[in-house]
């Protein structure tokens, strides 16, 4: 007889669903050149009905292929010119951990990715002008015991 544990059964997933095909490509190519298009515009571009579409967009966000929608902005129209990297290696590795909670915290600090290498973050930073960005890396280092590098970013030619 076999023995019974405690936990729950876990669905089986088929390689089917952890893939994508190629309709589901071009509702993605879609979806990502224009965050609002239509589900009409989707189904004129892959040929599927509406409710198709629907159905396979709804699939892909309970999947986490698509995880949010987001509106793309222009930094300088809203008074934020200055765009940055700010490389953040913790003085004190007992406390690295709290640190992208606390960066989190801090205005003007969009995004914090954890990296390999010597610096164990990156940040990128958005400000006004460049006597905000030396008042936003003063903020960094009285918030949490880091050093910094910034690379100031002169152009973005594309992002995604």
């Amino acid at each position: 007889m076999a023995s019974r544990t405690s936990e729950p059964a876990r669905p089986q997933r088929s390689a089917a669903e952890g893939s994508v095909d190629e309709i589901d490509s071009a509702i993605l190519s879609a979806l990502v050149a224009d965050g609002r298009a239509t589900l009409s515009k989707l189904s004129q571009e892959t040929g599927l009905s509406v409710s198709a579409v629907q159905s396979r967009v709804q699939k892909l966000e309970r999947r986490g292929v698509i995880e949010r929608y987001r509106a793309v902005v222009n930094h300088e129209a809203l008074g934020r010119p200055i765009s940055a990297f700010v490389s953040i290696t913790p003085l004190d590795y007992s406390r690295q951990s709290e640190i992208p909670d606390k960066l989190a915290e801090i205005a003007g600090v969009e995004s914090c990715y954890s990296i390999a290498g010597a610096p164990s973050y990156m940040l990128l930073v958005r400000t006004g002008s460049p006597t905000e960005l030396e008042e936003l890396l003063n903020e960094i280092h009285s918030t949490v015991p880091v050093s910094t590098q910034t690379t100031l970013i002169l152009q973005t030619y594309f992002e995604e």
